[in-house]
């Protein structure tokens, strides 16, 4: 019997979880699937960098996974059915189903407008690959002394605010955060930020909270105006609201509940990584959405699938992380060091060294989803028993989890 393993969503997470299966399973004894509305691989990490003017290296998921025996279904997400074990689908050719054995949910996240009023209507993001697209033609159609704010100081915001104002010097570009900018780095760290914002003449509004935005600019939480013909959310991210209706377990976030291997706590024969899962991280605080979070539980995930399916002992490796890589246009960055929680140390580097370790990890990144298979040893197992594959992994769900959904 076939075992069919079907991967929603061919982001970083996903992308990984597919190829690594891929690599450790026989093909005679297993159907992988990827599910993605998009036909080419999206490089979410680099979307600021495609927003303000440089061109993205498109590579088709089809091409991705030649060779690999992983089948790409273009077609969006409408609906899961657990009980069923059924996916809905709307492709090209309309309204589709596709069973599995086994789900793994990588559905990512979007921009998050946290309710704030006018958002949608007016404001631009990087959050994905259209968005980019419609801020990159807005910024192209923007003539010299247009203004540009970017509202949000985490990560994305100071991405995108240097991105912009270094490809655009000939714009006034500022961002508003709501704490102290880059507060959350070390004090030397946070003080060379400043600089390179002092440089690229960016204007910085700290602890400005934005309560709306308009077609002219936003309005703060203090009634104050700031004017802006463009303005640039990036406040967050959220997940989408599909995993809530499907009877699985998730937090108030909307993200799957997992266990240590990226299993939902509710129905062990679904898994979720990435943005979409809510994972526990060191300390017990959930690991935060991003590329370095997206990779370890897509590994950690495929490992355990596999481990469960051949009746290997699952291996739990914790995921922690090392650091934060910031872009600060296209010569300059900081990398923060940070403890395993994502606090941040006393030690960052900076500069156009920093700039070329961000590039290499970007590169690294994309470089692993292209070539899928190379990165695991080619040890592909075998099911054990293929006639029984789905009462063995039943079996191993009830001795795990301690029953059924």
């Amino acid at each position: 019997m076939t075992h069919r393993i079907v991967v929603l969503g061919a982001g970083y997470a996903g992308a990984t979880v597919a190829g690594r299966l891929a690599r450790r399973l026989h093909p005679d004894q297993t159907e992988i699937t990827v599910v993605d509305a998009s036909a080419d691989f999206v490089e979410r990490v680099r979307l600021h960098e495609f927003a303000a003017g440089s061109e993205l290296k498109r590579r088709a998921l089809r091409d991705v996974y030649a060779g690999t025996g992983v089948q790409v279904r273009l077609a969006r997400v409408t609906g899961i059915d657990v009980e069923a074990r059924t996916v809905a689908l709307t492709g090209a050719d309309g309204p589709d189903e596709i069973g599995y054995d086994t789900l793994v949910y990588a559905l990512g996240s979007a921009s998050a407008d946290h309710g704030v009023p006018g958002v949608a209507e007016h404001a631009y993001d990087v959050g994905s690959a259209r968005s980019a697209l419609r801020l990159r033609e807005r910024l192209t159609d923007l003539g010299a002394g247009g203004s540009v704010l970017v509202v949000g100081g985490g990560l994305t915001g100071l991405e995108a605010a240097t991105e912009i104002a270094e490809a655009r010097p000939d714009l006034v570009v500022a961002i508003a955060t709501r704490g102290g900018l880059g507060d959350w780095l070390d004090v030397r760290a946070g003080q060379y930020l400043r600089e390179v914002c002092d440089r690229l003449d960016i204007i910085v509004h700290e602890h400005t909270d934005v309560s709306r935005v308009e077609t002219t600019g936003v309005v703060t939480g203090t009634g104050e105006v700031i004017g802006a013909e463009v303005t640039v959310w990036s406040a967050g991210f959220a997940v989408s609201s599909l995993a809530a209706t499907t009877g699985l377990q998730v937090a108030p976030t909307g993200q799957i509940v997992v266990d240590a291997t990226m299993r939902s706590v509710s129905h062990p024969d679904v898994y979720a990584v990435g943005d979409a899962a809510l994972a526990e991280g060191p300390g017990g605080k959930p690991l935060r959405m991003s590329c370095a979070t997206g990779i370890p539980t897509g590994w950690q995930a495929a490992d355990a699938i596999v481990a469960r399916l051949t009746g290997r002992p699952v291996r739990r490796i914790p995921i922690r992380y090392f650091n934060q890589c910031i872009s600060l246009g296209r010569r300059d960055g900081i990398i923060q060091t940070v403890t395993a929680d994502d606090r941040a140390k006393a030690t960052h580097l900076r500069g156009r060294l920093a700039a070329r370790y961000k590039e290499i990890v970007c590169r690294g990144a994309a470089w692993a989803v292209f070539h899928p298979t190379l990165l695991v040893p080619f040890r592909r197992r075998r099911i054990t028993s293929p006639a029984t594959t789905v009462e063995r992994h039943a079996r191993s769900v009830r001795s795990d989890v301690g029953g059924g959904h």
